[in-house]
């Protein structure tokens, strides 16, 4: 894409979570319970103090339970799940309010997850938004909400495959996440936190050795050379600074980093967020890096992979090497073991750097 970013130069529109979306269901679901008619439309309450409202769709009822659904509007934002039908069903049931995972929800199956194993994958604000929200309808009918909340998402379980879920163990479906109810369009903060979660997930499972990977090739091979669990990989696309900053916090004894050429070569140079609108190779750095160790001048290279090609392998292992250099600084000791290893476009590891 000749180095430009694909986020539009124009003013974005906000959208809501999958928290935001079932909060509202739920509401629009318990006001049919208690009052025996669906309003048209629901306002709730989002952390930050705004008040959305939202179109209730697919209405149903019967004895002791009521169902609403709202379509999740994502703004601008790439969401996997724009324009997904996010369904609750309020029903009669028990002390207090409980959760249930329906069709497309995911449930938790490992540990280190914000929500315990066994439970659906609702995480802790939207379920406090749930809460909330279906309390105070109670109230408004002077009544008290013992209600079983269940979240349906048709369709979730195909939504799931492209997401971290089956990684991170979720199966089943997508998971109702958020914690402002507001998606903030091209915003990294939920891949970064999918980064954190699936290093929850790696140091509650007992792994010792987890793989940030910058695209799906360099996982591949990662993987199959270690022989690692899916739930060792960890997508860190061009979020190195996420990974590592995290893993600085909550250590693993073993970090393999993967990627393709010039990644890795943005992070040998100092570079955190490897996006190719957001960090460049220093070209310049990188020829007196080939000379001082006796390879070719490769300062009227175009690409790092036209340098590689000029100079050879020998270049993709310093670049390995010195991005291994790098990384070992960062984390400070945290971290006992890293290895780097750099993949060409064919899949072929082309340098890697280990302790030795």
């Amino acid at each position: 894409m000749s180095g430009k970013s694909r986020r539009p130069k124009i003013s974005l529109r906000s959208g809501w979570t999958t928290g935001a979306c079932a909060t509202a269901a739920a509401k629009g679901a318990a006001e049919a319970l208690w009052s025996g008619m669906f309003p048209e439309s629901v306002k709730i309450s989002l952390p930050g103090g705004q008040e959305p409202e939202f179109k209730l769709e697919s209405c149903r009822s019967g004895d002791g339970w009521a169902e609403a659904g709202v379509i999740k509007d994502a703004g601008d934002d790439p969401d996997v799940t724009h324009g997904a039908l996010i369904v609750a069903r309020v029903e009669s049931f028990g002390k207090g309010i409980s959760f249930a995972a329906g069709e497309g929800v995911g449930t938790v199956t490992r540990p280190g997850l914000p929500i315990a194993v066994g439970e659906p994958a609702i995480n802790p604000v939207p379920r406090e938004m749930m809460e909330s929200a279906v309390d105070a309808v109670a109230r408004s009918y002077d009544t008290t909400a013992n209600v079983r909340i269940t979240i349906i998402v048709p369709g979730g379980r195909q939504l799931a495959e492209r997401t971290w879920n089956p990684r991170l163990g979720i199966l089943g479906g997508i998971s109702i996440l958020g914690t402002t109810g507001i998606v903030r369009p091209y915003s990294c903060s939920a891949w970064i936190a999918s980064i954190h979660r699936g290093i929850d997930v790696a140091r509650a499972s007992g792994l010792d050795h987890v793989a940030g990977c910058t695209g799906q090739t360099s996982g591949r091979v990662v993987q199959r050379h270690y022989g690692l669990p899916d739930h060792a990989m960890l997508d860190m696309g061009d979020f190195s600074g996420g990974l590592l900053k995290y893993l600085k916090r909550h250590p693993l004894p073993w970090l393999t980093i993967g990627g393709g050429i010039a990644k890795i070569t943005k992070l040998s140079q100092g570079a955190s967020d490897l996006h190719s609108s957001r960090s460049q190779v220093d070209f310049k750095a990188l020829s007196r890096r080939s000379i001082e160790i006796g390879l070719p001048d490769v300062s009227k290279a175009n690409t790092v992979l036209e340098a590689v090609e000029i100079a050879g392998n020998d270049l993709a292992q310093a670049i390995a090497g010195d991005a291994r250099s790098r990384l070992i600084r960062m984390l400070q000791g945290r971290v006992s073991r890293i290895d780097v290893i750099v993949v060409n476009r064919t899949g072929q590891i082309v340098g890697h750097a280990e302790e030795r």
